[in-house]
């Protein structure tokens, strides 16, 4: 029975990252310049290899760690990938994560030694390899997702204005709301609370500042009502 794992080839397991994040009205993707050839000096995912001792969730978050210094962050495997030609230098497979960060958390000292830069999704250079193709996927998985589970707090702060949620859910989208209809569904949602403080950073009168609640939300999804937006 050995011998049949013996007599295959061995490949590679790589783990690569698309960490977004949300500042500036924008929605942004984290890239790094890459140290090492072949592509050296080219824009790229933060990645690494597989670990004998990990699982791909584990080596995942080993990696987006190494860059942004955070853990306990929302990720999720989108696809992977492994055409031969791929990686010029070995047949290597590629097992991709999304992840959404708070912009204002990550830790920038650990990112500018690799170099990295946020880039809007609007503007993303030529990256190495397929890249590009995995940066795609998941911005398609995020749209589709996030019509239907709260992930999009994730990249929020921990407080928030309706007009900032409606700016986030218009990024994802890449097309504008009704702005009327947008901040009537979402008062509506009972996981959203309402705060007694006003951000007066845009305006004089100011926006009502609110929270994202999870225990409410989970409450609410046992009894069968669930996130849509």
């Amino acid at each position: 029975m050995q011998d049949l794992y013996f007599k295959h080839p061995k490949f590679h397991v790589a783990l690569d990252c698309i960490i977004l994040g949300f500042d500036e009205n924008e929605l942004k993707l984290l890239l790094i310049k890459r140290g090492f050839e072949p592509e050296i000096g080219k824009w790229s995912l933060m990645g690494g290899f597989l670990g004998d001792q990990e699982s791909l969730d584990q080596a995942a978050r080993r990696v987006l760690k190494s860059l942004t210094g955070l853990t306990n962050v929302f990720m999720e495997q989108t696809y992977t990938y492994g055409t031969p030609e791929r990686d010029p230098v070995s047949r290597t497979l590629s097992v991709a994560y999304y992840a959404l960060i708070r912009t204002d958390l990550y830790d920038q000292q650990v990112a500018a030694n690799y170099g990295a830069k946020w880039f809007s999704i609007n503007d993303i250079p030529a990256l190495i390899f397929d890249h590009n193709q995995m940066v795609k996927q998941a911005l398609e998985m995020l749209q589709l997702k996030s019509k239907t589970k709260p992930i999009g707090f994730e990249l929020l702060p921990e407080r928030f204005t309706i007009p900032q949620i409606r700016k986030l859910y218009e990024a994802i989208d890449r097309q504008e709301l009704d702005h009327r209809n947008f901040s009537k569904k979402v008062k509506a949602m009972p996981w959203l609370k309402k705060l007694d403080i006003k951000d007066k950073s845009n305006s004089k009168k100011g926006a009502y500042l609110y929270e994202f609640d999870p225990i409410i939300y989970k409450r609410q999804q046992a009894d069968g009502i669930n996130f849509s937006i």
